[in-house]
């Protein structure tokens, strides 16, 4: 390749069971660069395909030996020609053979690590309603011991599985990418080597960005996001109660129960999970964004889409949150008191919403616009070609 062109792009991704953010990561990242002149190609495998006896069976396997058909990642590199394999998920079913192979095939390997899953058999660090870093570097026992992935059998594969694969990842991956500088120094606790870590926020598309903020007209509060209990939609309705304020959650989850039963005799409306229009519907006619999260959370989109659309947020003092929305807009994941204070002060206020609506946006177009993404991008990719 001359150092006039733009390298071709294999991106690599092994699907969730439910998809998320990191699906939408892979998705944004493959159009960008198609259209900034890249070639580009996508290869994935789904975790959805791994239902019933056998499904559960094959994917055990995968994450015992490293993956499953490494050769189809060998065709790919060749056929494309990729100068670059842009790794997102490789569990189960692609595992550390596949970064072998794309090694093996002529290509640089850069792995993007949307969350703690080389080091964590659930990706979140978190469990028993806290921070969890217990499992580090190779030491994989404690999700054994405490069942992170359910039964005994499923957790004695990822246990195994991380533990083999890791060394053989940090080894043979040129460059990795965390979605923020709190993700970053988490990832380096667990075990990860600084010197090849690089930061990259999540980004929108133009298009994803509102002209300007109409938060002083909004009429209620929006909580965007999955119902589980490290997401903190607990404390998002407490404090909508306290402060008297109308809330809309958006989201599904294991939690809807126990957050209807919480939310009795409240200002709440559960609107369930959103096509991604219908959200955004939600988010022009709301006031303020509540991101009360528990656990480290890296980079979520509910944030940056709330900025982008020129919401003002309030989030917790967890991983990534107050990088991107600012320390003033920062409160303590678990006191009540302060969110309702803060929820209450917005409320009351239009005029103060609609300075900080805009303030939230521009700091959005700043941050995370896909021409800062880009360039950051470039530099990783770089940066693996001259490894």
């Amino acid at each position: 390749m001359n150092d006039d062109e733009k390298p071709s792009v294999l991106l690599l991704h092994n699907r969730y069971r439910e998809p998320g953010g990191e699906e939408r990561s892979v998705a944004a990242i493959a159009a960008l660069l198609r259209s900034r002149g890249h070639r580009v190609e996508l290869l994935e495998r789904s975790s959805a395909e791994l239902a019933g006896v056998g499904g559960v069976a094959r994917g055990a396997a995968a994450m015992l030996r490293g993956g499953a058909k490494p050769r189809e990642v060998t065709t790919a590199v060749e056929r494309f020609g990729a100068d670059i394999v842009h790794v997102h998920n490789v569990h189960p079913l692609f595992g550390a053979r596949a970064v072998t192979a794309a090694r093996e095939a002529g290509a640089d390997v850069v792995m993007h690590l949307h969350n703690y899953r080389l080091f964590c058999a659930i990706g979140i660090g978190y469990r028993d309603g806290d921070d969890c870093v217990r499992c580090h570097e190779r030491n994989t026992m404690p999700g054994l011991r405490l069942r992170c992935r359910g039964g005994f059998g499923e957790a004695a594969v990822y246990a195994a599985g991380l533990a083999t694969q890791q060394r053989q990842l940090l080894e043979r991956v040129e460059r990795f990418v965390a979605p923020s500088r709190a993700a970053a120094e988490r990832l380096v606790s667990y075990g990860m080597p600084d010197e090849r870590l690089d930061v990259l926020h999540n980004f929108l598309p133009e298009s994803e960005f509102a002209g300007e903020s109409a938060a002083g007209e909004g009429r209620y509060a929006l909580f965007a996001g999955r119902l589980t209990e490290e997401k903190g939609a607990a404390m998002a309705i407490e404090a909508a109660r306290r402060a008297g304020v109308p809330l809309v959650v958006a989201g599904s989850g294991p939690e809807l129960g126990r957050l209807r039963e919480l939310a009795r005799g409240a200002d709440v409306r559960f609107a369930g999970r959103l096509a991604p229009a219908k959200l955004a519907e939600l988010r022009a006619g709301a006031a303020l964004a509540l991101l009360p999260s528990r656990w480290h959370e890296p980079c979520p989109y509910a944030a940056i889409e709330a900025m982008a659309a020129g919401l003002p947020v309030l989030v917790s003092d967890k991983g990534g949150l107050p990088e991107l929305a600012g320390d003033e807009a920062t409160l303590p994941a678990r006191d009540a008191d302060a969110w309702a204070a803060a929820a209450r002060e917005l409320w009351t206020d239009p005029r103060r919403r609609a300075r900080l609506g805009e303030a939230a946006l521009e700091r959005a177009r700043r941050l995370f616009g896909p021409d800062h993404f880009y360039r950051g991008l470039s530099a990783v990719y770089r940066l693996a070609l001259l490894a």
